[in-house]
């Protein structure tokens, strides 16, 4: 197994299947681990989200010419992996309470 740089997730959205369509919404994306300058807009300095609906990808926007090599779009079954762990996560018993 392989494991590639994904961009950095900020924001937990969902994913559902409609029909035949996986959707993916509500996902906020911020730089993968490498901050590589390829997906700051050149004059505006923001990111921009890339989705491709039929290949069910959701990554950064690549302002390079010859497109981004730090890292790859996150797959809806990749997303909707993190949601399962999540919910594991969620369901676990704290032995100490939160600090705070």
């Amino acid at each position: 197994m392989t494991r590639n740089q994904k961009p950095s997730v900020f924001q937990i959205g969902q994913v559902w299947e409609d029909g035949d369509v996986v959707v993916v919404s509500g996902w906020g994306l911020g730089l993968c681990a490498s901050a590589c300058a390829c997906h700051r807009h050149p004059s505006a300095g923001h990111l921009s989200i890339a989705e491709d609906q039929a290949r069910g990808l959701l990554g950064l926007a690549s302002f390079r010419p010859d497109g981004c090599t730090c890292c790859e779009p996150w797959t809806a079954d990749e997303l909707g992996a993190v949601l399962r762990d999540l919910e594991v996560v969620a369901g676990l018993d704290a032995e100490e309470p939160l600090a705070g």
